[in-house]
């Protein structure tokens, strides 16, 4: 089956991603599983064969195929090779086509490259060359060193571990004059990166002769660069490298060319399975993994000597080595240095310390941690704490309101919690620092979130999507030296925000510039890896401001209730929840759309249009692929001439990994397929619209996070029990304004998912580096 467009979110369910072992000539497809068909546990390659795009999978590549809350089965390796042909010869005529303007996805993505060119440069100008065999320079060779002692008992953990806080680089001031922000061109959809014709011939030939399919040459050469082919050749391996090759589709490949010479321990086979690993944990969200973990999967893939592996691909740069955890060795007083002088023990000699953790991973995602770590602690040492903004708080329209603003003004860095009724307070805020004559702006998650956001302050120009901040598209533009010219910055729906992307905005911050992440941690995670928001608030390394706001009716007590792990019936006088029980799938399609066609534009005056479907899968028999169907026979019937779409057709467009935006086709020419996105023109490129383009009246809720509708109709299914969690409920109930009918099919799992299913934990670094970072406060 091909890749859908938007399945890349975060964490946030309890399946984890199952391997499905597959023909090396098949290009199974690998479906999210944070939107996973529940009823499916493998998982194939349909970014594989049809990636979104070459230039997004290199400062994304994680969130490209993004995996959370299971994975799903290839259906049909027959339909997927031909889908794969068919996406490689239409990529293959359309490179040549070249944009006349960056678009907003193209300006964001070179925004992320050049940051993490910066972070390169820093890192090599630290590390002398790595001689072969002789390990990494730096920390991580530091820290591989003292593991091995650790684990041969020389010394103790506590010995090697010491985290000096890392020196902070100068930085440019926030400059007085900004320039005017440039006026956005019509959008077009990112084509994928170019690559030569005798780039991809090369690797057409050795994909052939190693039984691939030659679909796999484009994401090839995108993921390993024009000499993909040769390396192929020398490293077969290397073909996990391409998003969703799985190992036993690499080893099949291996096979064909080496014959004999290869085997399961192969420091090729084990370097790369290694990277395989990380990249699947990043799928799941997480920055780093248990060196335990990597060991164990290592195994479960035949590797013999997994330390060795680990030892091996740590030596060849392919992963980082961490360590979490392990106290500092105490002071050794004058008494403790008799008694150790008589021969005795000094005291506590024997007393367990915290234990040391071992970490790896990936390096984009350390120097992102890295570099979002150094530039929050920037933000909040160079701030002016001395500012009053009194009676702007006095002025504010509600306590909570006026906390959050007394509170802006003495810190560089705050966190904000709460409901959607608490967006309200943002809102008072950067209306309150425009009016002390600051430039403030406020960055959404979505273009409805910046709409909203837009009419709660009251000024259209205060408000932008985050991407579009980023890109230069919409807000104050950049200063001479490349920093956003603004003062205060507010970034709403802050728990989707992954650490690349927050290290690229924060990196875009002046020195003096005020950052305030606002969110509501209930809702579910990031599309990419890394979790933010939870670990600046779990850091707390900065003052954190609680709204007091609570969210209003029947669908706000409800949703505050999952919040808290209670499943709470409500009184609901106007219908605003309605519970539809159903007995199978096939009952909940016709009821769903029984709903969004009839029941509630006549009960509740919603058009259809305005009605979002949210259910757990894209698979299974009530997924968002069963559902789009037969909610496109009935709203907008046609025969689908332009590429399975017709003008109408209510759709969701991916121009980057991670980026859901909805909207309407409005017509198709030679150009491409062109769309509405909420007043906003698109064109997408014929060869993009099968991997960037799918039907939009049914949603999974990690693409609904970040907007709202006047209605919403949440199906559960029988076959969605195990893709319920706390944070999925939360986040689907709470997406309609008005009105929230539940299709419910799952009996008691629905209220066990609320009290018993937390979100799934991920690993990250982000937090015991901002917690290491000195702060004013920590200082004085």
């Amino acid at each position: 089956m091909t890749a859908l467009p938007g399945e890349t979110p975060g964490t946030g369910g309890t399946d984890t991603p199952q391997d499905a072992v597959s023909p090396p000539d098949e290009a199974g497809a690998q479906e999210p599983a944070a939107d996973a068909d529940p009823a499916s546990d493998g998982a194939g390659a349909a970014e594989v064969v049809a990636p979104a795009s070459t230039e997004a999978a290199e400062p994304d590549a994680g969130a490209e195929a993004a995996s959370t809350e299971g994975a799903t089965e290839a259906e049909a390796a027959s339909a997927d090779a031909e889908a794969a042909s068919a996406d490689a010869e239409a990529a293959s005529a359309g490179a040549t086509s070249s944009e006349p303007e960056l678009s907003e996805a193209q300006a964001e993505l070179a925004a992320q490259r050049e940051l993490r060119e910066r972070i390169e440069q820093r890192k090599a100008a630290k590390a002398a060359p790595i001689a072969a065999g002789a390990g990494l320079s730096g920390t991580a060779a530091d820290l591989l060193a003292a593991v091995r002692a650790v684990e041969s008992g020389e010394k103790t953990g506590s010995a090697f571990f010491a985290s000096p806080a890392p020196a902070q680089a100068p930085r440019r001031t926030a400059p007085a004059a900004a320039q005017p922000p440039r006026t956005p061109a019509p959008q077009a959809s990112p084509a994928p990166q170019s690559a030569s014709p005798e780039a991809l011939d090369a690797v057409r030939a050795v994909l052939v002769e190693g039984g691939a399919p030659e679909a796999l040459a484009r994401p090839a050469v995108g993921a390993l660069g024009e000499q993909a082919g040769e390396l192929l050749r020398t490293d077969p391996w290397q073909l996990l490298a391409v998003p969703g090759v799985r190992p036993e589709q690499a080893d099949g490949f291996a096979r064909a060319l080496l014959g004999a010479d290869c085997g399961p321990d192969d420091g090729r086979r084990t370097a790369a399975l290694v990277g395989w690993v990380l990249e699947r944990a990043a799928l799941q969200g997480h920055t780093a993994l248990d060196a335990g973990d990597v060991r164990a999967a290592l195994a479960e893939r035949a590797v013999s000597d997994p330390d060795a592996a680990v030892r091996e691909a740590v030596e060849e740069g392919v992963a980082l080595l961490f360590q979490e955890g392990g106290d500092e060795e105490p002071e050794e007083t004058e008494a403790d240095a008799e008694e150790t002088d008589e021969g005795g023990l000094a005291p506590d000699a024997d007393a367990p310390g915290e234990p040391v953790r071992v970490l790896l991973g990936l390096d984009r995602y350390a120097l992102a941690e890295e570099s979002l770590a150094d530039g929050l602690a920037r933000l909040v040492n160079t701030c002016e704490k001395a500012a009053d903004w009194a009676e702007a708080a006095a002025a504010a329209p509600s306590p909570s309101a006026a906390e959050l603003i007394r509170t802006t003004a003495a810190a560089g860095l705050v966190t904000h919690s709460g409901g959607e009724a608490a967006r309200a307070e943002p809102a008072a805020l950067i209306a309150a620092a425009r009016g002390l004559g600051l430039r403030a702006f406020g960055a959404a998650h979505s273009e409805d979130g910046r709409r909203r956001l837009s009419a709660a302050t009251g000024d259209p120009d205060t408000a932008v999507t985050l991407a579009g901040l980023l890109s230069g598209a919409q807000g104050p533009g950049r200063d001479e030296d490349g920093a956003l010219a603004l003062d205060l910055l507010v970034v709403l729906d802050a728990p989707q925000l992954d650490v690349e992307g927050a290290a690229v905005l924060v990196e875009a911050l002046a020195d003096g510039a005020r950052l305030v992440l606002s969110g509501d941690p209930g809702v579910l995670g990031s599309a990419g890896a890394g979790r933010v928001f939870a670990d600046v608030l779990a850091a707390r390394t900065c003052p954190q401001v609680v709204s007091r706001t609570p969210d209003p009716g029947p669908i706000g007590e409800l949703v505050s209730g999952i919040g808290i792990g209670e499943l709470n019936q409500v009184d609901a006088p106007g219908k605003e929840v309605v519970i539809v029980p159903v007995r199978d799938a096939g009952e909940a399609v016709h009821r769903t759309v029984q709903l969004v066609a009839d029941s509630v534009p006549r009960a509740f005056s919603i058009p259809a249009d305005e009605t979002q479907v949210i259910t757990v899968g894209h698979g299974g028999a009530a997924g968002t692929r069963v559902l789009n169907e037969a909610l496109k026979q009935r709203l907008n019937p046609g025969p689908g001439r332009f590429g399975g779409f017709d003008p109408g057709d209510r759709v969701v467009h991916v121009p980057a990994p991670g980026r859901a935006v909805p909207g309407v086709v409005r017509s198709a020419d030679a150009e491409g397929l062109h769309l509405d996105c909420g007043g906003v023109p698109v064109v997408v490129p014929q060869e993009r619209v099968e991997s960037s383009v799918r039907h939009g009246w049914a949603v999974s809720a990690h693409q609904a996070a970040g907007m709202r509708w006047p209605a919403a109709v949440v199906v559960l299914p029988g076959d969605a029990a195990q893709g319920l969690s706390r944070p999925w409920v939360y986040t689907a109930f709470s997406r309609g304004e008005r009105h929230l009918s539940v299709v419910h099919g799952v009996d008691q799992a629905l209220p066990h998912a609320v009290a018993q299913v937390p979100a799934q934990e991920r690993t990250t670094r982000l937090r015991p580096l901002l917690e290491a970072l000195p702060t004013p406060d920590a200082a004085s």
